[in-house]
């Protein structure tokens, strides 16, 4: 529901707010006052096209804010939240129009492009007349619409299930639905890459361990002549350490019945000693076990080439060579397998595929009697909206393959006047017929859609008397449910509505602006009045506009 509309500079409005209520709201003034550009500001807020001409005269650009009441609206709310704008029990859309050509979009105070606002207003509002928002000339709506009359909700929601598994499993079809050759020729280049690694059997870490070891056999002759060089001099050699350090130890030990710390300092000698002659023999292992091995070289590069080749071609590492090798021998044995799968798929697609038919079948049965059923209750009701002659239809156009809908395709299709056929309703309706056949729909299928406010312009163009109580009477009968919005030149019409706003332009300081004055009591008296009797305004009319506004049912304070 809209709550509140703000609209700045925008044509000749200076600074304006509405708000609105639920319920039957109507908006009047004379020709020219400015009913049009609040048309205009609401068409803007759903998203229509920003002109640089609307902007008022002198300033740098207008901008247009609406609050929209989410509480009955749960779906939109989610969808909102889902968008990425926040998830609050109301709606602000604001439209800044510049000057110089340039507008943006703000959603709950982010910033928003138009392919985002546009799928959130067309669930919140419509606009009947001739203006961008008529959902009526969007045929994509008009099977929609047939399903909501029907109650064809739960059955829809499981043909889409079959829809959606039918088409995943086509997918699923194409993606193994290789030619043979081209089958063959997969198997064998994996086959092939199969075996090479196979053969190789690479381990994780075997790489570098090799490395390792060719860089031992690449420095044996310098490694052995280090160790056997230590070990000369710690030991082997004449002169070497250990044969002085014990020199060293035994001088001590003779000594220390003179001075007893001797003693000490020749065990600490000693501890050297047996230090040294340890490191020694272990260079002297180390030196016989590192030799120059001219096979055992050859062998490694041999390996060492191996594993470098499979790195370059399955991955850059042992590691990956092995997931490449993995993933090898599934996508072999999808292929060795895959004649068998695409045979259980395709039996599975077409018992899948006969069961959305049979429920497609019944879908279109339960429509076509909806149809009538729709037909029937529309024209009952256009005969009271000075369509008596009309004939409504919905046509259906089957179509060559299941959609996500259905069967077939849907459109409203309307003959004006006798003796024509009917053609398709968004070619030929007029903005005044499509209003009143909007509201035929909206007393025949309340439940049409989900859009809670609806703005009627110009539904009573060419209409009067009778006709016009009809056509207010309606308005009405959907507002206890829905928020209606009109604009009107008919008293008949004004007379049924819970709240009235009267617009009105005048000029302050030599620029023309536009208001709107929220009407009760005797206000909405003297503008029914005026109305009724335009510039001359007697006790007469005035009564009489008083008879309307008790006799139709509406607030007069």
């Amino acid at each position: 529901m809209l709550t509140d509309l703000h609209i700045r500079n925008l044509a000749i409005i200076d600074r304006l707010h509405i708000a609105f209520r639920p319920g039957f709201n109507v908006l009047t003034g004379e020709t020219g006052a400015g009913k049009s550009i609040i048309i205009d500001a609401v068409a803007l807020v759903l998203g229509g096209r920003a002109k640089p001409e609307l902007v008022r005269t002198g300033e740098d650009e207008a901008v247009v804010e609406a609050v929209f009441d989410l509480a009955a609206h749960e779906d939109l709310r989610h969808s909102v939240a889902e968008a990425g704008f926040g998830d609050e029990p109301e709606l602000l859309i604001k439209r800044v129009v510049n000057a110089a050509g340039r507008n943006r979009i703000f959603v709950n105070g982010s910033l928003a492009k138009l392919s985002q606002l546009q799928p959130l207003t067309t669930r919140l509002m419509n606009i009947y007349g001739q203006h961008e928002h008529q959902s009526l000339q969007r045929t994509e709506t008009h099977l929609a619409l047939l399903d909501r009359f029907a109650g064809l909700e739960s059955d829809l929601t499981n043909y889409r299930r079959l829809f959606d598994e039918v088409r995943a499993l086509r997918l699923e079809l194409e993606r193994l639905a290789v030619s043979e050759v081209e089958r063959r020729q997969k198997l064998d280049l994996l086959t092939h890459q199969l075996r090479e690694i196979t053969a190789a059997a690479p381990k994780i870490g075997e790489d570098e361990e090799l490395a390792g070891e060719r860089l031992l056999l690449q420095n044996g002759e310098r490694l052995t002549r280090a160790a056997n060089n230590g070990y000369e001099a710690f030991y082997g050699g004449a002169g070497a350490v250990s044969e002085r350090l014990d020199a060293v130890a035994a001088e001590l030990e003779k000594l220390q019945n003179i001075d007893p710390m001797l003693g000490q300092l020749a065990e600490e000698v000693r501890g050297a000693l047996y230090t040294v002659e340890d490191v020694a023999f272990k260079l002297r292992e180390y030196a016989g076990r590192v030799a120059f091995d001219p096979d055992r070289q050859q062998e490694l590069e041999k390996r060492l080439d191996v594993l470098a080749g499979l790195k370059r071609k399955f991955g850059g590492s042992i590691q990956a060579v092995l997931e490449f090798q993995a993933e090898a021998a599934k996508n072999m044995e999808e292929l060795e397998t895959s004649e068998g799968l695409r045979s259980d798929l395709t039996s599975r697609l077409e018992d899948l595929r006969q069961q959305l038919l049979e429920q497609g079948q019944k879908i279109s049965a339960v429509r076509r009697e909806a149809a009538v059923r729709l037909k029937e209750a529309i024209e009952g009701e256009l005969k009271d909206l000075v369509m008596e002659k009309a004939r409504f239809e919905m046509q259906f156009f089957a179509l060559d393959e299941p959609g996500s809908n259905g069967l077939e395709r849907g459109e409203f299709y309307l003959a004006p006047n006798p003796g024509e056929e009917p053609k398709p309703l968004a070619w030929i309706a007029s903005g005044g017929e499509l209003s009143r056949i909007m509201l035929a729909l909206r007393c025949a299928a309340p439940a049409g859609d989900e859009v809670r406010t609806l703005i009627f312009d110009e539904i009573d163009a060419g209409i009067g008397g009778v006709a016009a109580s009809a056509v207010a009477g309606k308005l009405k009968e959907i507002s206890r449910e829905l928020q209606v919005l009109c604009i009107t030149h008919l008293p008949q019409v004004a007379g049924f509505a819970d709240y009235h706003y009267r617009v009105v332009k005048e000029e302050v300081a030599g620029r023309t602006v536009a208001e709107v004055i929220d009407l009760d009591g005797e206000a909405r008296v003297a503008e029914m009045a005026r109305m009724l009797g335009g510039a001359q305004i007697t006790d007469r009319t005035l009564e009489h506009a008083r008879e309307i506004i008790v006799q139709s049912g509406g607030h007069q304070s």
